[in-house]
C-alpha cells in the first residue's frame, strides 16, 4: 500500500462499460512525513475521499478485484482515509555516546 494525498478529480464521460459509476480522483504520492515521491496517478475512489485527503492506496491485480468475479481495468484503489498518522524513528546513536 501507499501513502499519497488527494489533489484532484478526473471526469470521462466515455469509458469503458465495467468503469461507468466509479470515481477517479489524482493521487500525489507521500512519505509519512508528508513529502512528495513519485509523480501523481489516477486511483478508483468508492469511499468519498476529496481533494485534500490523506488516503491509503492499494495498486497492481489487487485493486483490479474490487468487484468479486469481475476484473476491471484499474491499477489503483482508494481504500482508506488516513485521520492520523503516528510514527516513531529509532535514532542510532551518536559514535561520541557509545560505550566500548
Amino acid at each position: 500500500m501507499q501513502i499519497g494525498t488527494v489533489i484532484g478529480n478526473v471526469w470521462a464521460t466515455r469509458k469503458e462499460e465495467e468503469l461507468r459509476g466509479l470515481k477517479f480522483l489524482i493521487v500525489q504520492p507521500n512519505l509519512p512525513n508528508g513529502a512528495d515521491i513519485d509523480s501523481p496517478f489516477i486511483a478508483v475512489d468508492r469511499i468519498g475521499a476529496g481533494v485534500g485527503d490523506k488516503v491509503m492506496v492499494t495498486k497492481g491485480s489487487t485493486a483490479a478485484k474490487i468487484v468479486s468475479g469481475i476484473r476491471l481495468p484499474i491499477d489503483a484503489l482508494i481504500v482508506g482515509i488516513i485521520d492520523s498518522l503516528d510514527i516513531e524513528r529509532v535514532e542510532e546513536l551518536d559514535e561520541s555516546s557509545r560505550d566500548d
